[in-house]
């Protein structure tokens, strides 16, 4: 069984550093993994030095690893197309333009994008049988938090939409039997099963978010980023898909004893509030800190993005959590 494993976290964390370097611990373990990023931002490219598109490929010079990157505006608009074939292909030549301007005005409205995303985040799991580990290298935490929210509100929304479709279908009949025999129409009613599908697609999403995901949260040292985490815990709770752990990402190195200077005594100043920040989140968190990771000087690649996988330690879903902190 395939294990899905999210990162998320507001901007600027480091969540790609961090998921990639997963990944990479992943396939130490000789799992076939696969990186997905959905972050407009794409830093996964920067991170392997390498081009990816919306299809996964393989990453150069890691063995039994892929990537692929989610561009999300083109997301949105594909979803848009594919529902306009779909329906004008039911539709008649009447009806086909007023829908296609109704169309265009509903994937304008709040939540229209992240129901899109989801859509091919849904793809992404239900076709990754070839892979063991599927890490999602998610956008920033407020669109993440609305995407893995929808399962249970889409199925909601549906159940609200087949209801008024049968009663619908009901009135036509009533209208249209006279003195003649039913005509079963919602038997074979195209956009019942079309409402159908989509349920049993948001039923699966559901079920593998609560029982094949984990989800951690890469948060700095700082209160801004231990207050967005706060609500992110809180959110996530909520809709039954608790988090595993917590990394701290971004922690500045203590000078050598020796060294002097306005250069060594600020970082000697910023190690201590750090220090205390790490203690805040110890305290206030029921979540366990699975790993520190020290800023380094150099951009994240190559041999450096080996080191931070090797102060990771993080389970799958399928496992028990880690219960040491590191």
């Amino acid at each position: 069984m395939t294990d899905f494993v999210f990162f998320g976290g507001k901007g600027g964390v480091g969540k790609t550093t961090v998921s990639s370097a997963y990944a990479l611990e992943c396939t130490a373990a000789d799992e076939e993994t696969l990186v997905v990023s959905t972050d407009p931002a794409h830093s996964t490219t920067d991170v392997f030095g390498q081009q990816f598109s919306d299809e996964p490929q393989s990453v150069e010079g890691y063995e039994g690893l892929s990537a692929m990157e989610i561009n999300p505006d083109e997301v949105v608009q594909e979803h848009l197309l594919d529902l306009k074939r779909q329906l004008n292909a039911q539709l008649s030549a009447t009806m086909v333009n007023e829908v296609d301007i109704q169309l265009e005005m509903a994937h304008q409205t709040p939540g229209a994008y992240e129901a899109a995303l989801f859509d091919r985040f849904v793809d992404v799991m239900q076709n990754a049988e070839e892979y063991d580990r599927v890490v999602f290298d998610t956008s920033p935490t407020g669109s993440t938090l609305r995407l893995l929210a929808l399962p249970e509100l889409l199925e909601q929304w549906i159940d609200r939409l087949m209801a008024k479709r049968r009663r619908s279908i009901d009135l036509y009949e009533k209208a249209a039997i006279g003195n003649q025999e039913p005509r079963r129409v919602m038997d074979g009613d195209p956009v019942l099963a079309r409402l159908q599908g989509r349920k049993e697609r948001f039923e699966y999403a559901g079920d593998v978010l609560r029982q094949d995901a984990a989800f951690y949260l890469v948060l700095n040292p700082d209160e801004l980023s231990i207050r967005e985490t706060h609500r992110s815990v809180e959110t996530l709770t909520e809709a039954e898909l608790p988090v595993r752990g917590l990394v701290v990402n971004r922690l500045t190195p203590e000078p050598d004893p020796d060294e002097e200077g306005r250069g060594a005594r600020y970082l000697r100043d910023r190690v201590a509030t750090e220090r205390d920040r790490l203690e805040q989140i110890d305290d206030e968190f029921d979540v366990p800190v699975v790993a520190t990771i020290k800023t380094r000087v150099e951009e994240v690649r190559g041999s450096i993005l080996d080191d931070v996988a090797a102060e990771l330690d993080i389970a799958g879903s399928n496992v028990d959590p880690p219960s040491e902190q590191v």
